[in-house]
């Protein structure tokens, strides 16, 4: 079975740990000795009920997740909370920060303006979004509600390898990209989301982390899916959740704790990346366009300049079993997604690929 498998460098969906996939395999028809899948099973039943409360107590313990924050298994994706943030948290002023650093977060501050002011506490696009802004450059106002970032953009290939300092303002982070790749204080925060198709689970489930004083707020007009109050008196149950996305989200957090938890994944990031970030500083061929400290541990973006060698050096590694190498059509070139669950094997082997290529192509 594992003989088969690519090595699949997706921006996501992403690739998940063989074993959560061959454990889940093995519980397709018959959920422990209950005679039917997770998927077949009602969202009220006590056995589903069990998967709910031991995956967010697993994932509690994981992140060290504080008693003061409420954890949400929503739907609709980060992009759905690109409106449920301002509608839960704009009222307190009728102003927020958002610093846009990429695609996302420039989406996410669009959406916002529907709902009131939305200041530019950065921009990064001056420079094609090749950096993060350092702390002295943020322009925040104090009467913001909050204070909005993208930890790391998938796009651009940049991280933030910092928590902004925004005084009394809570922080709302987008964490779709890189969460579960590092120990993070939560205490620091007022929201963090994220979109599972990445670090966590398969495409569905949208993971929401929230301090407890923050919901009660929202616009009379929030409709009620998005009213963060009610998914938390109804324990993300108003409706029937992303069940089957939820289970494998407890695969995957059992998986990440066998592993070693957050310090080994964080291990695991910077070997993988390294590995990548020290061919291409090397490379006569490959370049990487984004700042060395702003570099993202998940997301590897690189092009030779050529587009018809890139669009060639694609094709290749797909045959040679390395897939969704292609960067995003907005910036061209390629892209190497290199989440928790990418062996550092996989990253080895393309690294090896990429330098055959070189020698080719000189």
């Amino acid at each position: 079975m594992a003989s088969k498998r690519v090595y699949n460098f997706s921006a996501g969906p992403s690739m998940l740990p063989l074993e959560c996939l061959e454990k889940a395999g093995s519980e397709i028809t018959n959920f422990n000795n209950t005679g039917m899948s997770v998927m077949e099973m009602s969202h009220r039943s006590k056995v589903f009920t069990s998967i709910l409360q031991e995956t967010k107590a697993g994932l509690k313990g994981l992140m060290k997740i504080p008693d003061n924050y409420e954890i949400l298994f929503l739907q609709g994706g980060a992009t759905l909370q690109f409106a449920m943030v301002p509608m839960n948290l704009m009222s307190r002023t009728g102003k927020a920060d958002y610093a846009i650093t990429g695609n996302f977060s420039g989406l996410a501050y669009n959406e916002a303006r529907k709902y009131g002011t939305c200041n530019t506490a950065a921009d990064t696009k001056d420079r094609n979004h090749t950096y993060i802004p350092a702390q002295q450059e943020l322009i925040t106002d104090k009467d913001a509600s909050y204070f909005y970032y993208c930890a790391n953009n998938t796009i651009y290939g940049t991280e933030w390898k910092y928590i902004p300092e925004t005084g009394d303002v809570p922080i709302v982070c987008d964490m779709s990209s890189n969460i579960l790749s590092c120990p993070v204080d939560i205490s620091k925060y007022g929201i963090i989301f994220a979109g599972a198709q990445k670090n966590m689970s398969p495409a569905g489930l949208t993971v929401v982390i929230i301090r407890k004083d923050l919901p009660g707020r929202q616009f009379d007009y929030t409709p009620v899916m998005l009213n963060y109050e009610v998914m938390i008196k109804k324990d993300s149950m108003h409706n029937t959740p992303p069940c089957y996305n939820i289970y494998m989200l407890g695969l995957v957090v059992k998986w990440i704790e066998q592993k070693g938890g957050l310090e080994a994944m964080e291990q695991l990031k910077k070997e993988r990346s390294s590995l990548l970030y020290d061919f291409l500083d090397n490379s006569g061929l490959f370049k990487c366009p984004v700042e060395p400290d702003s570099r993202s541990g998940m997301n590897v973006v690189f092009s030779t300049g050529d587009n018809e060698l890139d669009t060639r050096f694609v094709s290749e590694a797909e045959k040679a079993g390395f897939f969704n190498l292609k960067g995003h059509r907005s910036v061209g070139g390629m892209r190497a997604s290199i989440y928790n669950a990418m062996p550092v094997e996989g990253v080895k082997k393309l690294v090896e690929f990429m330098k055959d290529f070189e020698l080719k192509n000189k």
